[in-house]
């Protein structure tokens, strides 16, 4: 199963509640450090709740690597996540 897939499982199944978007990014750095571009390594995450509630941003975020300290463990590099209300 591709990377992307898997991410999108992974938090479609611990955010319920929650709208998500995940876009792989990995071309864009194409060139750093050698890159060729490939790879599914680094990915945008957006997340926006379906319910009016409150929520603390950065436990959002410990939450999602620690749900995807595997993935970082088989070559994910990077993970940019926006949080909308």
């Amino acid at each position: 199963m591709k990377r992307k897939k898997i991410i999108e499982n992974i938090l479609v199944n611990h955010f319920k509640k929650w709208t998500i978007k995940v876009d792989d990014i990995s071309s864009l750095h194409r060139g750093h450090n050698d890159f060729d571009g490939n790879g599914e390594t680094h990915f945008t995450i957006q997340l926006q709740p379906n319910i009016k509630h409150s929520f603390d941003r950065i436990s959002i975020h410990r939450k999602i690597n620690k749900l995807l300290k595997k993935q970082f463990s088989n070559g994910l590099h990077a993970l940019e996540i926006k949080i909308k209300n």
